[in-house]
C-alpha cells in the first residue's frame, strides 16, 4: 500500500493523547512462517539499516532503526525459558535450543515492535516488505491455529471508566469486525479467537454497568479465564493487579502491560498487497464508539432488547 494513500482519519483516533499529555502509541505483532527468526532478523537489520543481536538461539533483536527496536522470535515460550518465569516446566538452555530447532517447521515466528506513535504505523509496510523478501509467508489460517496480526494500544486513560467504555464498544462492533476479517472464509472463521460468553456480553452492555477496577477484573476473569479473546484484557488487568490475575491464571502466557491487546486480525504475508492499515482502521470503529457515551448506552440497550 502506498503510504501517501493513507487517509488522515486512519492516523487520528478521537483521543490522540494520554492523560499525561503524551502521544498514544501502538505496538504491532505479526506472525509468519518461512525463515528462521535469525534469518528474518538479519534481513530486517540489513534492509532497515540496523543491527541484529541474539537474545537466545531463537530470538533476535534489531536495533538502530527509526521505528525503534524490533524483536523476531520463535512463537513458543518454552524455547525462551529465561524470559518466561510463569512456566510450570522450564527447560535448560540446550534443551530449549534443541526444541526450537525441532519445532521450527511447525511453529510460527513472530515480529514484535516497540511501541510507536500512531502516525508511524504506515511505516510498517516497509517492515512487511522486508519480511516478505526474507521468504516470510502465511495466509492467516494455519492448521488448527491462526497467524495473527496483533495491536498493543495505549488506552487514553488508565481508569475503570475508560477500560469499560472500550470493552463495551468492542463488544458492540465485534460481530462486524469478525465478518470483515474472515471475508466469508469458513477456515478463517474457525481460527478466530472464541467469542465472549453471551451472558457476559449482556452484563457488560447493560447501560448501568460501570464497575470499579476490582469488580471489572473479577467479572472478566470469571467469564474469560483465557487470553484467547479478540480483545484480550488480561495484560491490562495484570498491570492493575497482577496478583489477582495470576491467582486465577498462574501459568497463562500473560505479560503485564498497560495496553489493549487487540488480537482478532490475521497476518497475510503471502498477499503482496497486504498491509496492516485496513485492520487498524477497523480498530478505530472501537475508538470512535468508546468516545461517545450516549451512543454506547443506546446501542447497549438495543443489544439487550434483541438478545432478550
Amino acid at each position: 500500500m502506498n503510504n501517501a494513500a493513507i487517509d488522515g482519519d486512519a492516523l487520528s483516533p478521537p483521543i490522540l493523547l494520554t492523560a499525561d499529555g503524551s502521544l498514544r502509541r501502538v505496538g504491532v505483532e505479526i506472525e509468519f512462517l518461512g525463515p528462521s527468526a535469525q534469518v528474518a532478523a538479519e534481513v530486517l537489520a540489513h534492509d532497515l539499516g540496523g543491527t541484529c543481536k541474539a537474545q537466545d538461539p531463537h530470538a533476535f533483536r534489531v536495533s538502530g532503526i527509526g521505528l525503534g527496536d524490533l524483536l523476531v522470535e520463535t512463537d513458543l515460550r518454552h524455547v525462551h525459558p529465561e524470559r518466561h518465569p510463569e512456566l510450570s516446566l522450564r527447560l535448560g538452555r540446550r534443551m530449549a535450543a534443541w526444541l526450537g530447532t525441532v519445532a521450527s517447521p511447525f511453529v510460527p515466528r513472530e515480529l514484535i515492535t516497540a511501541p510507536m506513535p500512531i502516525a508511524q504505523l504506515p511505516e510498517m509496510d516497509t517492515v512487511v516488505a522486508s519480511l516478505r523478501s526474507a521468504g516470510a509467508y502465511g495466509r492467516g489460517a494455519v492448521l488448527w491455529d491462526s497467524l495473527g496480526l496483533h495491536f498493543n494500544i495505549d488506552p487514553p486513560r488508565l481508569d475503570a471508566a475508560t477500560v469499560t467504555a472500550f470493552l463495551k464498544a468492542f463488544l458492540l462492533v465485534n460481530d462486524r469486525l469478525r465478518r470483515e476479517i474472515v471475508h466469508g472464509s469458513f477456515r478463517r472463521a474457525l481460527v478466530l479467537p472464541p467469542d465472549y460468553p453471551q451472558a457476559y456480553k449482556q452484563r457488560v452492555l447493560d447501560p448501568g454497568y460501570w464497575p470499579d477496577l476490582p469488580k471489572l477484573t473479577e467479572d472478566y476473569l470469571a467469564a474469560n479465564p483465557t487470553r484467547k479473546r479478540a480483545l484480550d484484557l488480561l495484560p491490562l488487568l495484570a498491570h492493575f493487579d497482577e496478583e489477582r490475575v495470576r491467582s486465577v491464571l498462574p501459568h497463562e502466557k500473560i505479560g503485564s502491560r498497560a495496553v489493549f491487546h487487540y488480537r482478532l486480525p490475521h497476518a497475510q504475508l503471502s498477499d503482496p498487497a497486504w498491509s496492516i492499515m485496513p485492520d487498524w482502521r477497523r480498530w478505530l470503529l472501537v475508538e470512535r464508539l468508546a468516545s461517545n457515551l450516549a451512543e454506547l448506552g443506546e446501542e447497549g440497550t438495543v443489544f439487550l432488547n434483541l438478545s432478550a
